[in-house]
């Protein structure tokens, strides 16, 4: 026959070990909660910097004063800057107030526009493809 005081102690071992597991289990359950909480905050914040820095490279780039002394022309880069647009040769040129076919040329290096509409030309590096087709849109 087992001693009073052997049983008496395992009894009382057995139910803090139920009770502390109970209090760890609620325990784990808030860390874990807490852990994806600061997860999804981190994204979130990781996802409004880069807001942030994309906002701010393009308020540079607009604020960039267009002078038309200091501006130079490459052909690859109107060509670069239009497909970066999306806009055909037409399209482009009518937002830089231009003919498609001086466009076309500008961009074959056949001709190079004048100091005034590389002015314009320079003006228009800061667009995205939203604000070209919504500019686009406004003039028709």
């Amino acid at each position: 026959m087992a001693n009073i005081g052997s049983v008496l102690k395992a009894e009382i071992t057995r139910l803090a070990r139920k009770e502390v597991k109970a209090q760890v289990d609620t325990l784990r359950k808030a860390a874990s909660t807490y852990r994806r909480d600061i997860a999804e905050l981190k994204r979130q914040v990781a996802q409004l910097e880069r807001t942030a820095r994309h906002s701010s490279k393009r308020q540079q780039v607009s604020a960039a004063p267009a002078t038309p002394g200091k501006t130079r022309f490459v052909a690859k880069g109107l060509r670069s800057l239009r497909q970066r647009l999306g806009l055909s040769a037409a399209e482009f040129g009518r937002l830089a107030n231009a003919s498609g076919q001086s466009i076309y040329n500008w961009e074959s290096g056949k001709t190079i526009p004048a100091k005034s509409q590389q002015a314009a030309l320079a003006a228009l590096r800061g667009l995205g493809k939203r604000e070209a087709r919504a500019q686009l849109d406004s003039m028709a």
